[in-house]
């Protein structure tokens, strides 16, 4: 998220309707909002909107006639303008996820785990041990593995 507003303001948009009147990122902030919970994450493979509400929110162009004869040049301009934001956000939200998935897979290794490996059991969330903190033991030992559960969770 905080990568997607720094690419939005940053490299974001200037729009002027045809009044002049400039729209700058801070009025055209709800259009990122829109785009990001109108997206769909890679950790549920669900829209965020859809997940909170239980419901995808409709757009005013969900709701237009499309049979209309003459549209208020001010409503052209915002939906043009609400259009190039949408778009822009969107385009942030792709570089935002590529960033993080590079930045993450850059850093991180798929674990090697096969049944019948060792594997150190660590104490770091064990609460049930007595005795002052830094005098523990950080490790159990090693535990042989029974079944893989996952790529990266195992029974011990």
């Amino acid at each position: 998220m905080e990568d997607l507003l720094r690419r939005f303001c940053a490299y974001g948009i200037e729009c002027k309707d045809h009044e002049g009147h400039t729209h700058d990122w801070v009025t055209l902030l709800p259009e990122v909002q829109l785009a990001y919970n109108r997206s769909q994450h890679s950790t549920t493979g669900k829209k965020p909107s859809l997940i909170e509400k239980g419901w995808n929110p409709l757009l005013p162009v969900d709701r237009l006639k499309k049979n209309l004869l003459t549209i208020h040049p001010k409503a052209k301009d915002f939906h043009e303008i609400w259009k190039r934001a949408c778009g822009t956000a969107s385009k942030c939200i792709a570089e935002a996820k590529e960033y993080n998935k590079q930045r993450w897979d850059k850093s991180h290794m798929e674990p090697d785990f096969k049944e019948g490996g060792q594997v150190l059991g660590s104490t770091l969330n064990l609460n049930n041990l007595k005795g002052p903190k830094k005098m523990r033991d950080s490790f159990l030992g090693t535990l042989i593995i029974i079944k893989l559960i996952v790529k990266n969770a195992v029974e011990v």
